[in-house]
């Protein structure tokens, strides 16, 4: 078991420091999204969308871009600017697995805004986590991956009451 001393909770710090760009990307694209989906309206064999409408092009170009631009910026912090190529691969990533995310619910028959718990929740984190550590090999303790699941699960659902209650989302998950 981790004992929680000041050790852990920066450890915890730094590994939320890590993620930042691909939450920035997930926001960014559910704020500056919208317009051609990224299907472009393709269904597959079953029928069914690729993706939807909820998947769009700009929502993940910008997406991506703001991952950057948040790498870039914790580049500046830190001192290394290279860092914006990081939050370019979690961006990418966050984006990535929000499109499977969106995949996986058209498969099993679910319409955009229906939730999928734990799925809709955590399919950008795992995109994210899952490309950094294709290119570089490299991701955040176990135990902080999965303390930085428990907070993108609770901070999902604030965000997401907080849209819904400022009607820039239909449903408030």
């Amino acid at each position: 078991m981790v004992e929680m001393g000041s050790g852990a909770w920066l450890e915890l710090g730094k590994g939320l420091w890590f993620i930042l760009p691909a939450y920035i990307a997930n926001l960014s694209a559910c704020l500056f999204g919208g317009g051609r989906p990224l299907d472009f309206g393709k269904k597959l064999s079953d029928g069914r969308r690729l993706l939807g409408d909820g998947v769009t092009i700009r929502g993940f170009i910008v997406g991506v871009l703001a991952g950057a631009v948040v790498g870039l910026g914790e580049g500046l912090v830190v001192g290394d600017p290279w860092k914006a190529g990081d939050g370019f691969i979690l961006g990418l990533g966050a984006m990535a697995g929000d499109a499977v995310g969106s995949f996986v619910k058209r498969r099993i028959g679910l319409e955009r805004g229906a939730p999928a718990p734990v799925l809709d929740q955590l399919d950008f984190f795992v995109g994210a986590v899952l490309l950094y550590y294709l290119v570089y090999g490299w991701h955040p303790p176990g135990w902080v991956l999965v303390g930085l699941a428990i907070l993108t699960l609770a901070l999902h659902w604030l965000t997401n009451v907080i849209g819904y209650l400022l009607k820039l989302k239909e449903v408030p998950w």
